[in-house]
């Protein structure tokens, strides 16, 4: 239909822009003829028809027309983002903002199809304000009265009658049938075939059973049924009789009331069917709560759509139009449907644990209807939409082609279910590595593993979209054409395809520089080669940044290539930012210089003990840009490389522990440095700082003397790991030493022994006092 309206509208529109544009150039003429006054028309016609004023008008007209020169040509407005053509971006954009506005269009033209809700709007409108109208419904009202108030007391009095015959077939209606119990054959089986599994055959006694119940109620549910129709016959009579005397006239009070009439014994014909068929004295015998749900729900969709339809029926009647008649019955329809959509929404988990399959049985049935499990209430509030779209938009062979596109649906459903199990179960068992390439390459498969998620995302991503491709061919949509050459399905394939090949080398390349780092550095240490080793691992985080950061730009850009954005600009953009970023930060180019020639110098390790701007510890990690120090008291330190101007490393292969002892005055020099000596030779022996003493006590000699001590200095050769273990122990084994062979350490306090002066009244002896200092 909106096909056939374009070109009328088009058409429409081209005629009316013509007639306007004539219109426009009729104007100025009548215009300037009617300021046009009678003396002027006079003078003009004198200087026409005079030749040689005819002649110098000409040449007037000619001087005015060269000097006035061709006038340029209105510029050409540009767009302020020139877009090419050929870009897949600006097809793409083109291509969807088409789509949205033909998919806009089309909601539009439905949404107007539907709904006419002013035609309903002028009707009452109309009626209320028309006395005749309004009369008509004071006459249909009374009369509506009268005959529903007798046909509703004739069907009370009937039912008041028929209470006792319907609880007498109540009573005699019969209850759950039981299976009977049989007893087990005391024979053992003559073979395998005859031995049943005991639950198979109690599912089937019990179907036999309920089905012999269901033919064991049949006669007292349909006589009950009968009695419960009774009523609603002599409604319908009583009704019909009154609207055959002069009550039913004229012809449309008598189809009005008729239409209330019919309204309410069908509603109560539906739900005694309704009750017979499901209840506690149903047919189908359901718990009391399952019935009270079944017969509400029945009252609202009953209720609704019959009063609804009556409703429309009987304005249609008084006068109104058509196009609301239709809009009214199918906003109608649509409150029914959407109460069959809130029932399903509800019995969701009922009906998802009766089709989901037990758990103990496998296989790819039992995984297709668990999958079905979790989503069939998606179908089926699209197929209650569906049904009524079709019959609302009264599409020819609407029902038809909706089973057709609901089957094929199904079965591409399934099949693109089948497709990604069976494709992921392969990728699966293609991802298993074997020992021996474990053996060979330890971190393998916890590489492949990091992967394994995308690519089964991905996998199915593609599986689901050639699904969906399926789908709109079952549903009448040419979406392969979108995938021929030149058109714009299959210049996005490409550059996905494009992308996707730059994404798996940026990865392989990836991968392969972090296994060959890890190789190389696990080689260096196997080999011992343990500085050098640490020296890469040193380097290994910035490697990685700077080629992280290079994969990215390179796939980046390809990528923006591909969808149609120059990146010339942005490359040119990038080199301006990055001037500009040097220049408003220079301490951060600073960090990144400085940082650089302290590892390509191999000033600092991790694992390093080492003094950084008044601060020290042990190496953790060295960035690009700072160094992380993890003290001896737990806390970390990180200082940028800008802060740095000396660093105090105690980890390059040597560590002498010193020695300075100061001694008594008058001990023996001699004598204490043997026994230092003694010590650093006992202590070499020793299993435990062998390998971290490297030579004897260089003992240097006497550093100071004053008259209450001597100080004796000198060192011990050690490893870097060794030498405050060693002088720790040196020193314990020092003093010990010196209390064995009674030399005396110095004290830093003096001991001075005065005499004081006693009062003038005290004794002339002299006292003497101990002081200390």
């Amino acid at each position: 239909m909106s096909h056939k309206l374009v070109p009328a509208l088009l058409a429409a529109l081209f005629l009316a822009i013509s007639s306007f544009s004539g219109a426009r150039a009729e104007t100025p003429a009548a215009n300037s003829a009617a300021a046009l006054s009678p003396e002027e028309a006079k003078r003009a016609l004198e200087t026409l028809q005079d030749d040689k004023k005819r002649a110098q008008m000409i040449d007037t007209l000619r001087v005015i027309a060269n000097a006035s020169g061709p006038q340029a040509p209105a510029a050409e407005q540009k767009s302020p983002i020139p877009l090419a053509a050929d870009g897949l971006g600006a097809q793409l954009l083109l291509t969807v903002s088409e789509e949205i506005g033909a998919i806009s269009s089309e909601i539009a033209s439905v949404a107007r199809t539907l709904t006419h809700f002013p035609a309903f709007y002028y009707w009452i409108v109309r009626t209320a304000n028309d006395p005749a109208a309004y009369n008509l419904l004071i006459e249909i009202a009374w009369k509506l009265a009268l005959v529903l108030g007798s046909a509703l007391a004739a069907e009370w009095v009937l039912c008041r009658l028929i209470r006792r015959p319907v609880a007498f077939l109540e009573r005699r209606m019969p209850q759950a049938a039981h299976v009977p119990q049989v007893l087990p054959i005391a024979d053992p089986p003559s073979s395998v075939a005859d031995v049943t599994p005991a639950p198979e055959l109690h599912k089937r006694r019990h179907s036999l059973a309920r089905a012999w119940q269901v033919l064991l109620r049949l006669p007292p549910v349909f006589g009950r049924l009968a009695l419960e129709l009774l009523p609603v016959v002599v409604f319908m009579g009583v009704a019909t009789a009154l609207l055959g005397t002069e009550i039913g006239e004229p012809t449309t009070v008598r189809l009005v009331i008729l239409a209330v009439a019919n309204a309410y014994a069908f509603s109560r014909g539906l739900i005694c069917i309704v009750r017979a068929m499901a209840g506690p004295f149903g047919l189908f015998p359901v718990r009391a709560e399952t019935a009270a749900y079944v017969e509400i729900w029945a009252r609202r969709i009953v209720g609704v759509g019959v009063s609804g339809i009556a409703f429309a029926n009987v304005a249609l009647l008084l006068g109104l139009h058509r196009a609301g008649y239709a809009a009214l019955l199918r906003m109608v329809m649509l409150v029914v449907h959407l109460f069959v959509v809130v029932i399903i929404l509800q019995c969701r988990r009922q009906v998802a644990e009766a089709i989901r399959a037990p758990a103990e049985r496998p296989g790819i049935a039992a995984a297709l209807r668990n999958r079905i499990a979790g989503g069939w209430h998606y179908l089926a509030i699209a197929l209650d939409l569906a049904l009524w779209a079709v019959w609302a938009l009264n599409i020819r062979n609407g029902y038809s082609l909706l089973l057709q596109y609901f089957v094929g649906t199904i079965v591409v459903a399934v099949i693109t279910r089948v497709a990604i199990m069976l494709t992921l179960s392969l990728i699966d068992r293609g991802f298993r590595i074997r020992p021996e390439i474990l053996e060979r390459f330890p971190g393998l498969e916890i590489r492949a593993n990091r992967y394994l998620p995308l690519l089964r995302k991905i996998v199915s991503g593609v599986i689901v979209f050639i699904g969906f491709v399926a789908v709109l061919e079952v549903w009448g949509v040419d979406a392969i054409v979108w995938f021929y050459g030149g058109q714009i399905g299959s210049r996005l394939i490409s550059a996905v395809v494009t992308i996707g090949v730059a994404v798996l080398v940026a990865a392989a390349i990836w991968e392969a520089s972090n296994a060959l780092l890890d190789r190389q550095i696990n080689t260096l240490s196997r080999d011992g080669h343990y500085a050098r080793a640490a020296r890469l691992r040193t380097f290994q985080p910035m490697l990685r940044t700077a080629l992280l950061c290079l994969i990215a730009t390179v796939v980046g850009l390809t990528a923006l290539s591909e969808i149609g954005v120059n990146v010339a600009p942005l490359l040119a953009g990038a080199g301006i930012v990055g001037i500009a970023i040097g220049f408003g930060s220079q301490k951060l180019v600073q960090d990144l210089i400085t940082g650089l020639f302290l590892l390509l110098e191999n000033t600092v390790q991790v694992g390093d003990n080492v003094s950084v701007s008044g601060l020290s510890g042990v190496v953790e990690n060295v960035s690009i840009r700072t160094i992380r120090l993890r003290a001896g008291d737990g806390a970390v330190h990180i200082v940028p490389f800008s802060a740095v101007t000396t660093i105090t490393n105690a980890s390059r292969g040597a560590g002498n522990a010193s020695v300075s002892v100061n001694v008594a005055y008058k001990e023996d020099t001699d004598r204490a440095g043997q026994i230092l000596k003694d010590i650093v030779e006992e202590m070499r022996r020793e299993p435990d700082f062998r390998a971290l003493i490297r030579g004897d006590l260089d003992l240097w000699g006497i550093d100071k003397v004053d008259g209450a001590m001597v100080s004796i200095v000198g060192q011990i050769r050690c490893t870097e790991a060794g030498r405050w273990p060693v002088q720790r122990e040196f020193n314990r084994r020092m003093k010990l030493r010196f209390q064995q062979h009674g030399i005396n350490v110095a004290s830093a306090t003096q001991t001075i022994l005065m005499h004081i002066a006693p009062p003038a009244d005290g004794s002339a002896n002299l006292t003497p006092r101990r002081a200390a200092g």
